[in-house]
């Protein structure tokens, strides 16, 4: 058994490394870096916005000068940001899924629309309470309409369309690819990507 001193001993280094903030050395883990959603410095706090387990996301662009470009990288489920040939961004994403897959290739932005709703899914909602829904999770013009109900898109805000109906926004991220396509992202780096990202950027999607 160990005694008190011997106890004391062991645990110094444990004490001193947290004092010291031992493997918090990373950049990204400064007090100026957003990691969730209205948040610094703080690798785990989060809103319905976001997960808890997002531990890779963050943004230091803001006054980093320098031509944008994306890189969204399928496999890793991961959008890199970068400004000349400096990373500034990390985000995590959620792409297609299987039969809606986000397809590779270059790209340039196209369009930029913050408060953007998709024209094909979302609700079909009460026409005189669109905060009713009559029946969710629909694909418009294919599903049947209830009586009495019109089609509201789902939210897409800080969309950057890509290519076709395939865009950049805030939404959802279950930690798989579980989009119609859309590349979905934190609501942080939703809208950082779209405050510094011009129209013309250059996206590259590739699938590893």
């Amino acid at each position: 058994m160990l005694n008190t001193k011997t106890l004391r001993l062991l645990l110094l280094p444990a004490a001193l490394c947290t004092l010291a903030a031992c493997g918090d050395d990373d950049a990204r883990f400064g007090g100026n870096t957003e990691y969730m959603h209205g948040m610094t410095g703080n690798r785990v706090a989060y809103n319905q916005h976001t997960q808890s387990n997002d531990s890779v996301s963050y943004w230091d662009g803001d006054s980093v000068p320098g031509s944008p470009h994306i890189e969204i990288h399928l496999g890793e489920q991961r959008a890199y940001y970068f400004k000349g040939d400096q990373l500034v961004g990390v985000s995590q994403v959620s792409t297609g899924r299987e039969g809606y897959n986000t397809p590779s290739g270059s790209y340039k932005v196209q369009q930029k629309d913050k408060d953007h709703r998709s024209s094909l899914y979302g609700d079909y909602v009460d026409a005189n309470d669109q905060n009713v829904v009559v029946k969710g999770n629909v694909e418009n013009g294919k599903d049947p309409r209830p009586p009495g109900s019109v089609f509201l898109g789902a939210s897409m805000p800080f969309f950057l369309r890509v290519t076709g109906g395939v865009g950049m926004h805030e939404g959802y991220l279950p930690g798989v690819p579980a989009s119609h396509g859309c590349i979905r992202m934190p609501a942080f780096m939703a809208e950082n990507f779209f405050n510094n990202t011009p129209v013309g950027t250059p996206v590259t999607i590739s699938a590893d």
